[in-house]
């Protein structure tokens, strides 16, 4: 025999409203582990292009292969590649970076300032992507001023 207080809801038909405490325990388990293993899935998006130390990754995240890749950097840089595939990634040190009369991108020496990507979609339409740099060090100073 279950005994119920006056505090306890009750539905028209006099049974206590919510179920068993433990059936409610596990149904409230349930729905918070789910909503963990939910936002444990979704992090920060991917960025197309990033940079770590020398090494600059291109990540295509696209469901379409994009054709005729050229990356620049710091508008008189420039790299080639034929493709980056669909859900792809390419990866190449700056150092690889060449203007056009032969000079080579001195990552040491240098700083990065821009970096695009043009490309084509297999079905003519152009992919332009250009990676936003955080305003840092002096810089911030001048635009804050």
């Amino acid at each position: 025999m279950r005994v119920l207080s006056a505090a306890t809801p009750r539905s028209p038909g006099g049974r206590s409203r919510g179920g068993p405490p433990v059936l409610r325990a596990i149904v409230w388990g349930g729905a918070i582990a789910a909503a963990i293993v939910v936002a444990g899935c979704s992090g920060p998006p991917i960025e197309p292009l990033k940079l770590d130390g020398n090494m600059l990754t291109v990540d295509n995240r696209s469901d379409v292969e994009w054709k005729n890749v050229e990356i620049w950097l710091n508008t008189y840089y420039r790299l080639k590649t034929d493709s980056i595939p669909a859900k792809g990634r390419f990866q190449a040190p700056l150092d690889a970076f060449v203007a056009g009369f032969g000079q080579r991108f001195e990552f040491r020496r240098m700083q990065v300032k821009d970096l695009r990507l043009n490309a084509t979609s297999p079905d003519g339409k152009p992919v332009e992507i250009k990676k936003q740099f955080t305003v840092g060090g002096l810089d911030r100073l001048k635009r804050s001023s």
